[in-house]
């Protein structure tokens, strides 16, 4: 298994992307690459392997590939969190803050039972907005929360510390400083 610097060397860094003075982190280079989403999705499931976990959520859209891969290995169900209007059936929509406006993201009614343990997994955790209104779904549908993963933290944002603080087991594979 590669080590996580080495996962870190195939994360693509774009300057100035989606706005100027933002750097993009680009997971789609270590997805593309076997050895590196192998490892990826092994390193990700290691914290929770020993955990019962009935249900993976995974955020649009970065979260939909690695949490269905972590699922997968988990051998668990897989439940998408999406932005609103994206689900055909009746859903519960969480609205979140973002550096210019809000936004909300949405599951369905029917996604999990009560006392089914969850596990959420994204991308990249920044300042944690998404990521606490996926777990606020997970808890409102009746789900326990077994712990959230991401691939990348921006730790200068303090997403991942927020929900640490918050008490929830919380983990990243990577992070990007002074981002």
């Amino acid at each position: 298994m590669m080590d996580r610097q080495s996962l870190k060397t195939r994360i693509r860094s774009i300057p100035d992307y989606p706005e100027p003075g933002i750097v993009f982190r680009d997971i789609t280079t270590l997805l593309q690459d076997p050895e590196g989403f192998r490892d990826t999705v092994d390193l990700l499931v290691a914290p929770f392997a020993s955990n019962q976990v009935d249900k993976v959520v995974g955020v649009e859209a970065r979260g939909f590939i690695t949490g269905g891969a972590v699922a997968h290995q988990l051998r668990a169900g897989f439940v998408p969190a999406r932005k609103s209007g994206k689900l055909p059936w009746q859903t519960i929509s969480q609205e979140y803050e973002l550096e210019y406006g809000t936004d909300a993201i949405q599951v369905h009614t029917d996604c999990i039972e009560r006392g089914e343990r969850i596990l959420l997994v994204d991308d990249l955790i920044a300042t944690g907005g998404s990521a606490e209104a996926a777990l606020s779904l997970i808890e409102r549908v009746g789900g326990e929360v077994v712990g959230a993963t991401f691939v990348i933290d921006l730790p200068d944002l303090g997403g991942l510390q927020r929900l640490r603080d918050r008490g929830y087991r919380a983990y990243a594979l990577v992070s990007f400083e002074g981002q």
